[in-house]
């Protein structure tokens, strides 16, 4: 399965996209929109999908969430108005509240975040450790045991890294380049992800 039409190689697009979020998120003030936030954040679904059956629920329910997200950006401007919207409104932890489905949209980001870290030095071929430590450091806490469980049987199915990087249609070098330009971007974005929730007391561990 190589990912095809205007995903031909979607990785250099993932990390441009993060690379102008990176600029607002380190900019001292300026408030990112939302729009260029959900598009961004659209872009990395690929990923998921790239993992096949083994992230397949994780895949669903990060397009949910972000489709939700686009479809905020019709009518709200900035992620910030959005959190203070559903504060206004006394929904912060409804399920389906555009707040609660970004802070689980930030959990998916900083889940292919640490993937990518351990795929960049990774030496085997096998991607089991790297996509199973990368899930039990962001969303293991947030799952019941039943959940876990699943997912680590599921890890089996996983692809083999050159299978991925296959599907991802780039050799290994170009790969790698591409993850370390998210890894770098999408750190200070999820960091300023986090400082909205934490500036307003609501908490990013629920």
């Amino acid at each position: 399965m190589v990912v095809g039409g205007e995903d031909q190689k979607p990785l250099p697009k993932i990390a441009a996209a993060f690379e102008a979020l990176a600029e607002v998120a380190t900019s001292g003030g300026a408030a990112m929109e939302l729009g260029p936030f959900s598009l961004a954040c659209a872009h990395v679904s690929v990923c998921f999908r790239c993992l096949g059956i083994a992230f397949k629920f994780v895949e669903k329910d990060y397009v949910t969430k972000v489709d939700d997200l686009i479809e905020a950006s019709k009518s709200i401007t900035t992620l910030s108005n959005m959190i203070e919207l559903d504060i206004q409104q006394d929904c912060v932890r409804q399920n389906g509240s555009h707040t609660r489905n970004l802070l689980r949209v930030k959990r998916g980001l900083d889940m292919v975040r640490v993937l990518c870290e351990e795929i960049v030095k990774l030496e085997g071929d096998s991607l089991r450790d790297a996509a199973s430590l990368s899930y039990h450091n962001v969303f293991a806490l947030h799952h019941g045991w039943a959940i876990q469980k699943a997912v680590a049987a599921t890890m089996y199915g996983l692809p083999s890294k050159s299978q991925l990087f296959e599907r991802l249609n780039q050799d290994e070098n170009s790969v790698k380049v591409e993850m370390q330009r998210f890894i770098r971007a999408s750190v200070p974005v999820i960091q300023y992800i986090e400082e909205l929730f934490n500036s307003r007391q609501l908490g990013i561990d629920w």
